[in-house]
């Protein structure tokens, strides 16, 4: 393979030629460097693969996109995933076509991947096919669920979108939310002001604005109140206007939490709630309010459900394997 702009090179092949590395140890593989030429070595078939990641990260770099050890490992699953799928559609004879309606699992949908958010301190594009599609639906819908494992960016990808339409001026306050499951949302009892008490259950909140926005800019708007960061508790009896809310971990909610905060959307308003239904920590037998509100709300043309898989994890390879290891537990457990 030879590549026409030596500009790119160390972002393709990563610090000390850390994605080619990747992708020879994944692919087994070896990948020979001279100058702006590599030469792959090994088993045809991998040898395909490899050539065919390394020409979407190309791509992606010369269409200004940031290619990181992160997105390199979520083109191997792709493409491992795409493997997995030819194998068992040619056993069953079927032909290998790709679904809008369902979680994509093909190479081609990963290199198709466009989606962006623009901030004032980054631009923020989609490591994956569903991420793409969780950006184009908080783009266009009022309110839109994101449902999925830890890793998949559903939390950061909501901040970072309400950041990009508060820096252009079409919403005028952020609201940020969580139910306080650990604490029973009694917080009375824990030492400090609000804000003290409250801090452990929304710092992953936090953590995405002061990326996005930056902290210093991030605290001053939340001194003004032109950004707000409360338990769900702290949402009943109000009408939310011309804002950005978010509720995380929203597997947390009761059904009728859920609806409390479904009818708190305000005119020019956007609501965004996401949430992990593997990791419920309500007492048991009480019913989760996300899928349930979920299904009630499916024929409902303004909300947008993105469902992420483990595929979809970008905050490291481990993660990755980590959900699909419990993901095969699951289901062993189930059948």
């Amino acid at each position: 393979m030879v590549f026409d702009d030596n500009r790119l090179l160390p972002a393709l092949f990563g610090g000390q030629n850390s994605h080619l590395t990747m992708l020879e140890e994944t692919l087994g593989i070896q990948i020979q460097s001279r100058g702006n030429e590599l030469t792959l070595v090994g088993a045809k078939a991998d040898t395909l693969r490899a050539r065919e990641i390394l020409t979407i990260l190309w791509d992606k770099l010369r269409q200004g996109h940031d290619v990181d050890n992160q997105i390199v490992d979520a083109a191997l699953r792709f493409s491992i995933a795409d493997k997995e799928v030819k194998a068992q559609q040619q056993r069953s004879g079927q032909s290998m076509t790709s679904n809008p309606t369902q979680n994509p699992t093909h190479l081609k949908d990963f290199a198709e991947t466009k989606g962006q958010i623009i901030v004032r301190k980054k631009t923020i594009a989609a490591r994956s096919p569903m991420q793409s599609n969780y950006i184009e639906a908080m783009q266009k819908r009022e309110a839109v669920f994101g449902i999925g494992p830890a890793g998949t960016g559903k939390t950061y990808l909501a901040v970072a979108q309400a950041v990009a339409l508060f820096e252009q001026e079409r919403i005028e306050r952020i609201i940020l939310s969580r139910p306080a499951v650990e604490a029973g949302e009694n917080l009375g009892f824990l030492p400090g002001d609000l804000k003290e008490k409250i801090d452990p259950y929304l710092r992953p909140l936090y953590d995405a604005l002061y990326d996005t926005m930056g902290a210093e800019k991030a605290e001053k708007r939340i001194l003004a109140k032109d950004i707000e960061i409360a338990p769900l508790a702290f949402m009943r009896g109000r009408t939310l206007t011309n804002a950005f809310v978010i509720l995380d971990e929203a597997q947390n909610t009761t059904s009728m939490q859920m609806k409390m905060f479904l009818t708190r959307l305000g005119e020019g308003s956007r609501m965004v709630i996401t949430g992990d239904p593997t990791q419920v920590d309500l007492p048991k037998g009480e019913t989760s309010g996300l899928l349930d509100a979920v299904d009630i709300l499916r024929d409902v043309p303004e909300v947008g459900v993105i469902r992420f898989g483990t595929k979809d994890v970008v905050r490291s390879a481990l993660v990755a394997k980590i959900v699909g290891a419990y993901d095969r537990s699951d289901a062993e457990k189930k059948s």
